[in-house]
């Protein structure tokens, strides 16, 4: 007999760790699963921030929870782990979301911006994933990983410079794969979403430069994401609607990267 489907979405039981969680996709994606019954541990690096975002996640009624720390310190990444696993019991869902990004032509690009990129959006993600595999989803033979890639490492760009963003994000693409192909076997599914422009502050230097209205003309949908658009796609990959999805990369952009090669 086939499961219900509103059963099938119910994360009721579930424990979830958001990295970059205090605003923006990550804390888009905190809530959705957050609503569908999950309990939530925001990680970013301003308590401040953090407390807030917790707080309007507890007013809905959700169970969130948040430690601060700096996701390019791998001694960090290891404290939130082990303080979720003691606070909460065990990691069902890692949401790699933690990112930076850097604007500058390749010749000009220094070298330490390149380095915290990378540091931030593709050595952190190893690190998370790897400590929580260890501590809980291995040894527990099950678990969802969901990494916020982007639309940037599908493909390049003739106008936006961002070679080390979008080098890290191809990073992610692959990252996405490979683990996928390794912890399989062993119960667990590694999915990435890989989002097109959506207002948030990292994005905000982008949307002022080309503006929203042009950004928007150049997708098929006619429109930039909004505050509900990830929320569908990280549920599916999270729960058990998405079971059977693994290594798959998934593009919320608005149709961008059908019409522009990516």
């Amino acid at each position: 007999m086939s499961t219900p489907i509103q059963k099938l979405f119910d994360l009721t039981g579930k424990t979830a760790l958001v990295t970059g969680g205090s605003r923006g996709l990550g804390l888009q994606i905190a809530e959705a699963l957050g609503q569908a019954g999950a309990k939530i541990m925001l990680t970013s690096r301003k308590a401040s921030d953090l407390e807030e975002a917790a707080g309007d996640l507890q007013a809905q009624g959700i169970d969130a929870r948040w430690v601060a720390a700096d996701a390019s310190d791998p001694a960090q990444i290891q404290k939130v782990v082990d303080e979720t696993m003691q606070r909460m019991g065990h990691i069902d869902i890692l949401v790699n979301n933690a990112g930076a990004t850097w604007g500058a032509a390749v010749e000009d690009h220094p070298l330490e911006a390149w380095d915290k990129v990378m540091d931030l959006n593709v050595r952190s993600i190893f690190l998370f994933s790897q400590a929580v595999g260890r501590a809980s989803m291995l040894p527990r033979g099950s678990g969802r990983i969901i990494n916020v890639a982007s639309i940037a490492g599908l493909g390049g760009s003739l106008e936006m410079k961002f070679i080390a963003y979008g080098t890290s994000k191809g990073a992610v693409v692959n990252f996405t794969r490979t683990l996928a192909g390794e912890w399989g076997p062993r119960g667990i599914t590694v999915n990435a979403l890989a989002p097109g422009f959506f207002p948030s502050k990292m994005t905000k230097g982008v949307l002022s430069t080309f503006g929203v209205e042009n950004l928007a003309a150049r997708a098929p949908l006619r429109r930039i994401g909004d505050d509900d658009d990830l929320k569908g796609a990280a549920l599916l990959f999270a729960s058990d609607a998405g079971k059977h999805i693994t290594g798959q990369i998934l593009a919320v952009d608005g149709g961008v990267s059908v019409v522009h090669g990516g």
